[in-house]
């Protein structure tokens, strides 16, 4: 999955030309950049690589949320409805904004469950935020026949899913507006880095000025007067937009290696009895960044992740993990803050509170579910080895 194991004399050479130039901001200095903006670039060519109107490009996926959610206008007051198995960020940023995160239960997708969904919009719903986890589709053709039912808008997080598309078109694009992250561990990844996408011009523009306090850049520049709203500085410097455009050029090749490394260990495990894998609305259009299987029960995936663990090809089993499972969220649970008066836990209305079982179904899912990330420096070798340790495995089951 991640992009860093493919950071080559491309991306060296693209971040010594920026430091050569001597600017490193995104705006202004049109003379001593000799006319190249490459965060600008980086916007150019990923709106055209996904096929949207608009990108905007900030300081890390968790900015991304933050950034569209404000353009979205949510506020105080407002609901927003996620899954309960994802990254922290995505609640963070919701809460961060001021509204209250309500919880969707995940079905055998491992994304947002249209079923649950229905039953969670109330009249305070602001946005349903859909998460493309590991890399696959959420259900989001459904999703959206019931946002659209509900008049409610639709942000899709698409953070771990970079090159993913359904039916050909490139996930995050459905939506209202679209976000990614380029994280240290992304597919495609500047070290840290974001990316906003939307068909709106409206809405880019609120992102737009939103993420550089209010400036509103028109048609390219900064620091015009008239600004409508104040904002925060989430801008990507040049270095990050040079990395992009070169790890961007990259992507489709990352995302079939991917693919294939992901199909010689799903053949292997097809054969184990007891497994089976994660619901995938599009395969073929799967960036492949993860291979997620289930065990007919908890009992039986511990075992078979502690025997992979003894021959040294550990699986991630979700059921435990505490950065993405709602049920190990302490924090959450706790409403824990800084702040003195206990925001944005503490409110006005009362406490917003979340406990740690209110997603049964999510919990039974992933109490089966194990994972492998799927690396690109994987060579036959590698993968003959893990298969041979899979057979090996079963057989001790």
């Amino acid at each position: 999955m991640p992009g860093f194991e493919w950071l080559g004399k491309e991306e060296t050479k693209a971040v010594n030309e920026v430091m050569q130039r001597g600017v490193l901001f995104r705006y202004e200095f049109a003379d001593q950049r000799q006319g190249v903006y490459m965060v600008r670039r980086f916007e150019e060519e990923f709106a055209a690589y996904t096929g949207a109107s608009h990108a905007l490009a900030v300081t890390s996926g968790s900015a991304a949320l933050k950034v569209a959610l404000a353009a979205m206008g949510v506020g105080y007051g407002d609901e927003v409805i996620t899954q309960g198995f994802t990254f922290v960020a995505t609640w963070e940023a919701i809460l961060d904004c001021g509204a209250k995160p309500v919880f969707c239960e995940v079905d055998e997708s491992l994304c947002l469950d249209p079923e649950d969904l229905k039953k969670k919009i109330t009249d305070k719903t602001r946005c349903i935020v859909p998460v493309h986890m590991m890399g696959a589709q959420a259900r989001i053709n459904e999703i959206m026949d019931i946002a659209k039912q509900a008049g409610i808008p639709v942000l899709e997080d698409t953070a771990q899913a970079a090159g993913c598309t359904l039916k050909g078109k490139h996930v995050g694009t459905f939506g209202a507006m679209g976000t990614f992250s380029f994280d240290s561990v992304k597919t495609l990844t500047c070290g840290e880095g974001g990316m906003v996408i939307s068909n709106d011009p409206e809405l880019y523009q609120n992102a737009s000025e939103y993420h550089d306090h209010g400036h509103d850049h028109k048609p390219v520049g900064r620091g015009n007067e008239g600004r409508r709203f104040m904002g925060m500085n989430f801008r990507m410097m040049e270095l990050q937009g040079a990395l992009g455009v070169t790890q961007l050029a990259k992507l489709d090749k990352m995302v079939a290696t991917q693919r294939a490394n992901k199909a010689a260990l799903k053949e292997a495990l097809a054969r184990v009895p007891g497994v089976s894998f994660r619901y995938l609305p599009d395969e073929a259009g799967d960036s492949a960044t993860f291979l997620a299987w289930f065990h007919e029960t908890p009992e039986a995936a511990t075992r078979f992740a502690g025997l992979l663990a003894e021959e040294g090809v550990p699986a991630i089993p979700w059921g435990k993990n505490t950065w993405h499972a709602y049920p190990h969220w302490e924090h959450l649970h706790a409403g824990a803050s800084l702040a003195k008066s206990g925001w944005p836990f503490d409110r006005p209305e009362g406490r917003a509170e979340y406990d740690a079982d209110a997603l049964p179904q999510t919990d039974a899912i992933l109490s089966r579910c194990l994972s492998w990330q799927i690396m690109l420096g994987w060579d036959e070798a590698r993968l003959k080895h893990m298969t041979e340790v899979i057979n090996r495995v079963a057989a001790a089951m």
